[in-house]
């Protein structure tokens, strides 16, 4: 009961001071909002509204539940999730976050996972998208295009272990039991598919007119929750209370010999991870080493904004929250530890810019010209998408209003 009163007080009083700051710092205020609508409008929007439709469209024709029973085989023996999981896995792995909670979400809604299964599931399908850690971290922001193969290699890899690990959770003799029935030929594949595109009785328009609905439902959600958290991250700067928590962190980094000028970059992207990773690479008395370390962590994490969205999400299900924020933890813990053990014999000796150019992959070497293009195409067409989804929205959304 005592506990709950203080996090009555604790959530009221944080709430007022947010709200006091605003009116204290307007400017401050709006251009942080400024910015997160940017990123939102340009790139995030764009970027996973197609995911997103795609995903409904294939869970309402079940291709989703032919893949499942395909991928039975590796996803149950490996993570101990049925098949369908492999679908999230590789949707957010692609598009990057959070597209694996929306689709865990959609697959315990449509009971094809338990919910122990979705929140194992859920712990290690969500990611930065391959785009995001290529370009905005590695050359956007560290000026170095051999930093994000290391980046990847450290955030996939180190993900696939926070599976591995969460395959333990809420493991039980009678789940093992089922595990060896589980043996799927591929005519069965077929007869699932089929099966789930009849009992789905909802006509391809109703189908289609639901997924950009719903995908675009749960985008305003993740744009609230971006401009919130910029505007949040902008005003704990300006109240002193990034630097406050920073000494504690500073203690802990110089036992590690890491600048104590990194800790109030590494707190920001605690709560945003694209805020932290650009303070990060601009320490300039910092090594490129200590920063890729503590970049690791803080994409492996995640940062507050994209759990919150993320939370959100899964408040929509049964699926906890608790075991997600766990898994963060772990996974910017293992990302880090391997960018470490990566570093000297990937990184010095292979991705040294150092190194001739003509000791490169060719993928490699011409990977920042095609990246460049690819973000600014993005950033040029990005609203233009974004504009267009709307209208449809509120096309579907009013003709349903209407109908009988």
């Amino acid at each position: 009961m005592l506990q709950s009163k203080f996090k009555t007080i604790f959530l009221a009083f944080a709430a007022t001071l947010m709200a006091i700051s605003m009116i204290i710092l307007p400017e401050e205020t709006f251009s942080a909002s400024t910015r997160g609508l940017n990123i939102w409008w340009g790139t995030v929007f764009p970027s996973l509204f197609p995911f997103f439709v795609i995903s409904e469209l294939l869970i309402g024709f079940g291709v989703v539940k032919f893949i499942g029973v395909i991928l039975e085989p590796l996803m149950r023996p490996l993570f101990r999730v049925p098949g369908v999981g492999g679908f999230a896995w590789a949707m957010g792995m692609a598009s990057g976050n959070p597209a694996g909670a929306k689709i865990t979400a959609r697959l315990r809604q449509e009971k094809q996972i338990s919910k122990i299964e979705a929140e194992r599931l859920v712990s290690f399908t969500n990611y930065s998208s391959p785009l995001f850690i290529f370009v905005a971290v590695s050359v956007g922001f560290f000026h170095n295009k051999n930093l994000g193969l290391l980046f990847a290699i450290a955030h996939y890899l180190g993900n696939i272990l926070v599976g591995i690990f969460m395959r333990f959770y809420g493991y039980s003799k009678t789940e093992k039991m089922e595990t060896k029935k589980n043996k799927f030929p591929v005519w069965e594949a077929l007869r699932a598919l089929h099966k789930t595109r009849v009992e789905d009785r909802r006509p391809i328009g109703k189908l289609l007119g639901d997924a950009v609905i719903s995908s675009i439902h749960t985008l305003l959600m993740i744009g609230g929750f971006i401009i919130l958290f910029s505007v949040i991250n902008r005003l704990l700067f300006h109240l002193q209370i990034t630097a406050l928590l920073a000494i504690s962190i500073k203690h802990f980094f110089g036992i590690l010999h890491i600048p104590k000028l990194l800790s109030i970059p590494f707190i920001s992207g605690l709560f945003e991870i694209t805020i932290g990773s650009k303070l990060i690479s601009e320490v300039e008395q910092s090594t490129v080493f200590q920063q890729a370390i503590l970049t690791s962590f803080i994409l492996g994490f995640g940062g507050f904004s994209i759990q919150a969205q993320v939370a959100s999400i899964l408040a929509q299900t049964d699926i906890r929250f608790k075991p997600f924020f766990i898994a963060r933890i772990l996974h910017g813990f293992f990302a880090s530890i391997i960018t470490i053990l990566i570093w000297e014999p990937i990184y010095n000796k292979y991705l040294n810019t150092h190194i001739p150019p003509t000791a490169f992959p060719v993928f490699l070497n011409q990977s920042q010209s095609y990246l460049d293009k690819i973000y600014h195409w993005g950033i040029q067409i990005g609203p233009i998408i974004t504009i267009i989804a709307l209208i449809t929205y509120i096309v579907i959304y009013q003709k349903r209003r209407h109908q009988p």
